[in-house]
């Protein structure tokens, strides 16, 4: 799956104060605006409540866990699930 995730330009994310102000790029769900991926802290959050996501089909949830899976590299998150089939179960 090609991801669409960018990492946040250093001189631009002390700017990025908004939501609104954030690129597409920088969400799990660009299209849908949600899960924006800006730090680790966001990461580890979308991976926590990606199941609680409502109005995304499951094309937008493989593109997501793409985008997840490539923000959680750039910012040292380690992800366990191969697949996003795994996320919200109990181990």
């Amino acid at each position: 799956m090609k991801t669409t995730w960018k990492p946040p330009a250093r001189e631009r994310h002390g700017e990025l104060t908004n939501r609104s102000n954030l690129p597409d790029e920088i969400f799990a769900f660009p299209k849908k605006r949600k899960e924006p991926l800006t730090d680790a802290s966001h990461v580890r959050n979308a991976l926590a409540r990606f199941d609680q996501v409502e109005d995304v089909t499951d094309a937008e949830r493989d593109q997501a866990f793409a985008n997840i899976k490539k923000a959680a590299e750039h910012f040292d998150v380690e992800v366990s699930e191969a697949s996003w089939h795994e996320l919200g179960k109990p181990e």
